[in-house]
């Protein structure tokens, strides 16, 4: 493991106009320097990087971050294999953490496993050119495929002879230990202790980690015999979880963060024919349902997913099976459906890679439309059958992460449903308390300090228990806007030789504030910023730009880029023009709460619209109680605007 203040050497070492430079024509303007965005085509620059504050940001296709963020995205590395580049490029040595037994054991047993499958897709490939066998079987079946030589070499593609222990044996020969080939999945063993080859007779599907190495493989039989299972996988192990894995991710990656979509497939041989016909932006679940992890894995390089499917009626139904799990890690999910009969693998060798570009720019469809569109033809005049249709699409725009984008789906669905909006708009607002009431609060730990803590000078009104976490997207902005930017300094500081607490920073007093309500931030990344805060609070650290900035996980740093390069941030163009002539301490301590109070204004009117909605379809007994919660929430409501210089109408 990389040791810790090796990473900040690198960091602070990394000068970003140097390493950009290595990859752009940089062209110094004022005090920054501008250059052609390498991420995305362009003829005018609007790719610029700041040596003061040791960032770039393209203001058009919107990437940003530090040095290590930039060699992330220009070599599609992770950020330890980034930190190496790095350190290679400025002579840094790595000093690795002395790992403890325990943790050395586990690096032993991966490098054991992961030299074992480098070895046998050598050993596979060899056979596969070499072997007469492997160019009569093997190679016959890849060229009765329509696969090219260039396409076999480049995803290592092998065979293993059918033969009982063939491979066993010339990898023991070759000094590789049983033990280690059977927890690697090539040798199996049988109940009276004796072994055989997992793979022999099958053509050899390797399948890479992102970085390239080999950790599994993919065997499909070339026999006829039913009996035998047409493929065959490695099992899992330390080195391969397949929940966790993609096929060709590693050749993918880099397309995809080109193109900023990612085409999902079912199988190896979709991947290697549309990779043939020139679309390399693809990947396949290897014939599983996807998983949160292999969604993650996607959203690495884009929030862009579009999914081939057969156009059967097996395909339709696959693609309303799992994908609200890909709309609730907040991806854009589109459907392509291929004509009757062919699938991603036919298709591809038929048509020609602009044909098939054309065919699924022209045929993709926004999940949400395409779910509704094929449960109303099913529904068709049945009212049973157009209610569970209502509530299944319900439930998954209610998944959706994004405040705007659930607004409209809403509004598209229904249209689409002839049914009253506002109503949706409800049962959606319910679905998501529900879900919420099921996680369980999450509480701060800065909202346990002490009750005479100097920040409860500034406290904001407090709401009643009953209110629920609504998402107001443009105030959770706000505040991060005030956390990334701000969150370091003092808000209120101690006097001298006073016995209170030491200084409360803005973002103290912003978690504080939030979590003392039970007010949690809906859209991801500015909940993600929140988290950083609350670790390193735990660990009485103090966040500050460059923790943020610098910050291994991509949506956190590029979020503080963007905010730092954000020519019309609210808290320094509203607030500063409202409270214009004050210094930096005074200009906190009045915008910083108002800030929170204009955010809890917005959730109380927000909750206040959904029990005025509940009330339509509330039981006679459960309306005086609702009339009740209104009352008081416009209460509280009326003491807010008071507090912001408002009239309430």
């Amino acid at each position: 493991m990389i040791d810790h203040s090796t990473i900040e050497r690198v960091i602070s070492t990394a000068n970003i106009v140097e390493v950009v430079g290595d990859y752009v024509s940089l062209h110094k303007r004022g005090g920054n320097y501008i250059g052609l965005c390498p991420f995305h085509n362009e003829k005018t620059p609007s790719f610029s990087v700041s040596p003061s504050k040791g960032i770039f940001k393209c203001f058009g296709c919107g990437k940003g971050g530090d040095a290590v963020r930039f060699v992330m995205e220009a070599e599609q590395l992770d950020f330890p294999e980034a930190i190496r580049f790095l350190a290679k490029r400025y002579h840094i040595e790595i000093e690795e953490r002395e790992p403890d037994p325990q943790e050395q054991a586990l690096r032993n047993e991966r490098e054991s496993l992961m030299a074992a499958n480098a070895y046998a897709q050598r050993h596979f490939s060899h056979t596969l050119h070499h072997h007469p066998d492997g160019q009569n079987i093997g190679m016959a079946y890849f060229r009765e495929r329509g696969l090219q030589e260039h396409i076999v070499e480049r995803f290592q593609l092998g065979y293993s002879l059918d033969q009982r222990e063939a491979f066993t044996r010339q990898a023991l020969h070759d000094g590789y230990s049983l033990d280690v080939l059977t927890r690697a999945g090539l040798t199996a063993r049988r109940d009276d202790g004796s072994t055989f080859d997992r793979f022999a007779g099958r053509v050899m599907f390797p399948i890479h980690s992102v970085s390239g190495r080999v950790i599994a493989f993919g065997g499909r039989t070339l026999r006829t015999d039913k009996k035998v299972a047409k493929y065959q996988n490695s099992p899992e192990s330390d080195i391969y979880h397949k929940s966790s894995s993609l096929y060709g991710v590693y050749f993918a990656k880099r397309a995809i963060a080109q193109h900023d979509k990612c085409y999902l497939v079912e199988g190896y041989t979709d991947v290697l024919s549309m990779h043939q016909a020139g679309i390399e932006n693809v990947v396949a679940s290897s014939g599983t349902s996807l998983t949160t992890d292999q969604i993650r894995l996607i959203k690495r390089f884009t929030p862009n997913l579009t999914v081939l499917y057969d156009g059967d009626q097996a395909g339709i139904k696959a693609a309303l099976r799992g994908t609200d799990m890909v709309l609730e890690q907040g991806l854009n999910v589109k459907i392509v459906l291929l004509p009757d009969g062919e699938d991603p693998d036919s298709f591809a060798r038929s048509h020609s890679a602009q044909e098939l570009t054309d065919y699924i720019a022209q045929h993709e469809t926004d999940f949400i439309r395409f779910k509704t569109q094929v449960l109303l033809r099913e529904a068709q005049n049945d009212p049973i059958q157009r209610a569970n249709l209502i509530a299944d699409i319900i439930r998954t725009i209610a998944v959706i992460p994004d405040g705007i984008t659930r607004s409209v789906y809403i509004k598209e669905c229904a249209a689409l449903m002839s049914i009253d909006e506002q109503m949706l708009h409800g049962e959606v607002s319910k679905q998501r308390r529900q879900r919420a009431e099921h996680q369980g609060p999450t509480r701060s730990v800065a909202a346990e300090a002490n009750a005479d803590s100097p920040r409860e000078q500034l406290r904001t009104p407090t709401l009643p228990a009953f209110v629920t976490n609504v998402f107001c997207e443009e105030q959770e902005r706000e505040l991060v806007r005030f956390l990334i930017r701000e969150g370091h300094l003092p808000l209120l500081a101690a006097e001298a030789n006073s016995q209170q607490p030491p200084s409360i920073t803005v973002g103290q007093y912003i978690i504080d504030e939030l979590y003392n309500d039970d007010l949690e931030f809906q859209n991801l990344q500015y909940k993600k910023v929140f988290e950083v805060y609350m670790q390193l609070l735990r660990n009485a650290d103090q966040p500050d730009t460059n923790a943020l900035v610098n910050h291994p996980d991509p949506d956190i740093s590029q979020l503080a880029v963007d905010i730092l390069t954000d020519r019309h941030a609210l808290s320094r163009g509203f607030w500063q023009h409202r409270y214009s002539g004050l210094d930096e301490p005074d200009f906190l301590q009045r915008a910083v709460p108002k800030a929170i109070q204009v955010y809890k204004t917005k959730v109380l009117q927000m909750d206040i619209q959904r029990l005025t909605a509940d009330l339509a379809t509330a039981a006679p007994e459960q309306v005086e109680e609702l009339l009740r919660r209104i009352a008081h929430l416009n209460s509280i409501k009326a003491d807010m605007a008071h507090g912001l210089g408002r009239v309430v109408m």
